[in-house]
Order: C-alpha cells, then structure tokens, then sequence
C-alpha cells in the first residue's frame, strides 16, 4: 500500500495523539468514550448520506480502502472489538485473536455486498456492545488482555480508547473525502 500524507492516513491524528491516551479510568471520561461507540453507526450513516455508487468505489486516500471496504472493515474490527470484550470479561488474561484486517477488506463480501449491510450490523451489535461497556464495573475495565500484534497486554479500559479512536477516525476518513472532493 503506498504511503499518504498523514492527514489522510489519519485524520484525527494517530491513537496515541489522543488526548486521552494515557488516562487512567475516570467515569466522566468513560461516558465520553462510550458516547463514540454508541453513536459509530450513526455517524457512519451520516457519512455516507447520498453517496452514489462510483462515491461509496473511491478511496478515502491514495492507496487506502475504498468507502466501501473501509465501512465493512469497521463491522469486520468492531465485531471482533465485541469479542475481544467478552473473552475478556470471562476469561484470565487471555490472547485475543488477531486477524489480517487487509485480507478481510479483499474478501467478496467486501466487494460484492452492499455496505448498508455492515452498516445494520452496526447497528445491531453497537446496541449490545455500548450495554455490556455501560454495565462494566471499574473493577472490570481493569480486566487484562494480551495483545499478540502489538505484543502487549492491554486493560479493557485501554481497549474502549482505542475503538473510541477507531470509530471517529474511520468516520473521519469518510467526512474528509467528501470535502476534499465537494460532494454535500
């Protein structure tokens, strides 16, 4: 994949520019961060109001993914993000599953299915997962994984900040292709 200028690559900056990146866990901040996942298939919605068929097949950068592709990656990253949570509320310090994420964003259902499928699934799964993060004691978001990508073990706290980055940095890609290219 060829390289972009960081403002496409990653328009709100990278996770770790995060204000709150390094935050300890704080309820005020969690019902912020909570807010971005509730809100994710929504504002995806938003997004990608009235696009056409050749907008939905343009690539949010140079070398990046499609709108399409890029919609189906966040069900494809979110469910496994609702998975992640589970396994790390029910089990000790487990390794979560990787999965090649570019792989995923080649398969037919990629390419062949429309995204207001992936985006029904959002809906649908956001609805359970924002409960189950909701309902989460302080105790809980404690709870430890083991990353084998990054080679970290990660608290679930440290898990919503970085899908709380995910759904607006996605979304962001979106909004910023359709000013870049005048679409209203």
């Amino acid at each position: 994949m060829e390289t972009a200028e960081p403002g496409l690559q990653y328009p709100i900056g990278r996770e770790t520019d995060a204000p709150y990146f390094n935050s300890p866990y704080d309820e005020g901040l969690k019902l912020q961060l909570l807010q971005d996942i509730r809100m994710l298939p929504a504002n995806l919605e938003y997004a990608i109001q009235d696009l056409d068929r050749h907008q939905i097949e343009t690539p949010y950068r140079p070398g990046g993914w499609t709108v399409q592709q890029l919609i189906h990656h966040v069900a494809d990253s979110h469910m496994n993000a609702y998975i992640r949570f589970k396994i790390g509320l029910t089990e000790e310090n487990p390794t979560i599953r990787a999965y090649d994420q570019e792989a995923w964003a080649k398969l037919p259902d990629t390419k062949n299915l429309p995204v207001n499928i992936s985006l029904t699934l959002l809906h649908s799964l956001h609805a359970r997962w924002y409960q189950l993060l909701f309902d989460m004691t302080e105790g809980q978001w404690q709870r430890k994984i083991y990353h084998p990508v990054k080679q970290q073990t990660l608290t679930l706290w440290d898990l919503l900040k970085g899908y709380s980055w995910h759904s607006r940095h996605h979304t962001a890609h979106i909004t910023n292709l359709r000013e870049r290219m005048k679409w209203s």
